[in-house]
Parts: structure tokens; sequence; C-alpha cells
């Protein structure tokens, strides 16, 4: 399946790009590589897994035998549609499981395609089953309620995450959720600030700002708070937003009119709310068509309002200072989400004593979107249960039985 997806690569990147609207240069060197990677990682991890086995005092031995759960649903989000559905699929199909997997219904495309992929590379027919539809009282809703369907596996708002525990109650399916995020990036006064409003420009508007895992919520301290906004207000004004066949091209478009319409309802409630709009907040010039929305800085918030509470999904972020340490990690912590952080800083106690404090199922010390595949990938709190990656995942997609033998 990698090396499939890898020769395929060129139109499923065009795909992915049509569909969502990212840059196509994203699309073809980050979205499909990663997917092809999640298949050759797990081929090499069955293949090198190894069984669990206790011998007792008493002549008796305890092994441990994984077992398919039978049938899985995947129901997969728009923003990255085939890097997240084969971070699912290659797992899952490695315990030997079959599948029934809905697609967003904005971003159908690569979905179809792997099918064909998935034929292309000798999966039986009926083992992956593509359905298309839409959630609540649609094809999601079935796979949540269906009896035959024994565990379901989502990526998306926390809203929907919640209707669809309730629809799968019935039968007590596992689950496992990403959900959404309000992601802190924490800015010490010793980082080196340069990387920091380079890696901050990706981390804030990388895909238009439509991946869980962006940092919305920038907290710099005090000494270096000027400095840094002035040079990250400064490059975020630089950003081309456009056409995302073009190779120049930064950002691209938003998903839909609607999204577009509900971003721009989150800058206008930051205005609202007090907020001071640096650079950005509404539609680019140049973009007469489309859904493109110019990336957006916004101070003089507090923590109460809304802008800064929940997740706007959006290329815009909040930029704050704080004083101390101890302020900072408080006002982390202070979300309904712990899917992700980010924090900056060039002394060693000081990242393992924060890091440690942050409740997120992810955090990045002096970096950003790095993860070896090996670790577990999940939220706290509203931002999911369950964890993916590695061993994870593997136990999420199959059934541990225990044997106990004596002769």
């Amino acid at each position: 399946m990698g090396e499939l997806i890898l020769q395929h690569k060129e139109e499923l990147a065009m795909a992915e790009t049509l569909d969502t609207g990212k840059p196509l240069w994203l699309s073809t060197n980050v979205d499909i590589p990663r997917a092809a990677g999640s298949y050759q990682f797990f081929a090499n991890l069955i293949s090198t897994m190894g069984t669990e086995a206790y011998p007792m005092e008493v002549g008796a031995l305890n092994y441990v035998v994984r077992r398919p759960i039978g049938v899985v649903g995947l129901i997969n989000p728009w923003n990255l549609p085939l890097l997240l559905l084969s971070a699912k699929l290659a797992p899952c199909l490695a315990m030997g499981n079959a599948v029934v997997l809905k697609p967003a219904e904005w971003t159908p495309l690569t979905a179809t395609l792997l099918a064909g992929i998935l034929q292309e590379a000798g999966i039986p027919d009926g083992v992956v089953n593509v359905v298309h539809g839409f959630g609540p009282g649609s094809a999601g809703e079935a796979i949540a309620r269906h009896p035959g369907i024994g565990a379901v596996a989502f990526t998306g708002e926390t809203t929907t995450g919640k209707h669809i525990m309730q629809a799968a109650a019935g039968n007590l399916k596992k689950l496992s959720f990403e959900l959404g995020g309000k992601n802190p990036n924490i800015i010490f006064a010793d980082s080196n600030l340069e990387e920091v409003v380079d890696t901050t420009i990706r981390s804030s508007f990388i895909n238009q700002g439509e991946v869980c895992l962006c940092g919305s919520r920038v907290y710099v301290e005090k000494p270096v708070y000027e400095q840094f906004l002035e040079k990250f207000t400064a490059k975020t004004r630089e950003q081309r937003v456009g056409d995302p066949l073009e190779p120049k091209t930064q950002i691209g478009a938003l998903i839909s009119r609607q999204h577009l319409e509900r971003v721009e309802g989150y800058v206008q409630l930051a205005r609202r709310e007090g907020g001071a709009i640096l650079t950005g907040g509404g539609r680019p010039s140049s973009a007469t068509r489309g859904f493109f929305l110019e990336p957006t800085v916004i101070t003089g918030v507090n923590r109460e309002c809304r802008i800064v509470r929940e997740e706007v999904f959006g290329p815009v972020v909040t930029v704050e200072s704080f004083a101390s340490e101890e302020e900072v990690i408080e006002r982390a912590n202070d979300t309904h989400y712990g899917l992700s952080a980010s924090l900056w800083t060039n002394d060693a106690r000081r990242a393992f004593r924060v890091a440690e404090q942050i409740e997120a199922g992810l955090t990045w010390v002096n970096t950003w979107f790095l993860r070896d595949p090996r670790t577990p990938y999940g939220g706290m709190k509203e931002s999911g249960i369950g964890r993916q990656g590695g061993l994870f995942g593997i136990d999420f997609y199959s059934e541990q039985s225990t044997i106990c033998l004596k002769f």
C-alpha cells in the first residue's frame, strides 16, 4: 500500500488539493508521503512485534494472543483526508479487521482513489468498504449505531464526537476519538527568537490553520513580547494567500463558504470583545473567487473571550504576554481542550518542568509537528479519548486475550 500510494502521488496530491484548497506543494510533500509512511511503518511493526508470555512457579504459562475486532468503522475529517485516514486504516488492516470507512462529505476524492489502490494491492473485495454520506441521520450515525461494528475511530469536532459516543453506546463499541484543540504556544525570553518566529508562522497558518494541532494561543514572556510581536506580525503580512496550484502560494483556500464565514465571525467577535487586529482579518483583494482569508493576528483579548476559548480552525491566532512560569502554565491549561502544546526555551530544566505540567496529549519543546510514529497520539479532556500510534494503535484495533496453560 505504501509503495502504491507513492506511485500515485501526483494524482492523489492533486485530488487532495482540489478537495481541500490546501497548496499543492503541501499535499505533495507532506500529506501523501506521510499517508504512505503509515502503511510502511505498520508493515514493519507487525513483522517484529513480540508476544507476551509469563511463566508461573506452579508450572503454568500465561500468554497473550491478539484477535481482530471484526468490523471497524472509521469516520474521517476533511482537513487532512488521506493522511489521517491512513493513520487509522493501516493498523486496522494490520490487525486483520474489515473496515467501513466514511470520508468527510467535503473531501471524498482521495478515499475513492484509495479504494482503487486497495484493489491494486490485492486487498480482497469487501475488506475495505468506502461509504460516502453525511453524519447525523446518515452514514456516520449508521456506522456508530450498527451492532455489527465493534469499534469506531473518529477524528473531528468535539460536538460530533459526543454525538457518536451516544449513538455507539447501544453495543458498547470501543471508541477512539481525536477531537478539537485550542493549543498553547509558549515562548520564553531565552529562546531563539528568529527560529521561534519562523516556526510559529508555520504552526499558526499551515493548511490555512485547519489543523487540530495548530497553536492558536501564543503566549510570549514580557521581556521579548514587543520584539516577537513586531517580527511575527511583519512575517504574517508576507504570507502569500491565493491559488493553491501556484508553487509560491503559502496559504490556500478554506474548505467552504460556510466555514469561511464562521472564521470571519470569530474575527468580528474578537473586535467586539475588545481585541486589536494587528494584521489580516479580511478577504485578500487579490482573490475575487474562492474561500480565502488573510492570516490574522489578534491581541488585547482576555482569557474569557470566546476567541481564546473556542476552536476557530482557521488562520487566526491570539498573541498575549505573560510574566511568570506559573502564570503561563495556569493560562495554558485553562481550557476544555488538551490536544497539544508547544514551548520554546533554552533552559533544559525549565523545559522538563513546564512540559510535564501542561495538560496535553502531545507537547513539543523547541519544535512542532514532529513525532516518532511509535509514540502514542491523542488528547486529554475534550480533545479525545484513547490513543493511536505504534503499539497503542495496535492495542485499539485488536482484542487481547490471556490464555493460562497448565499440564
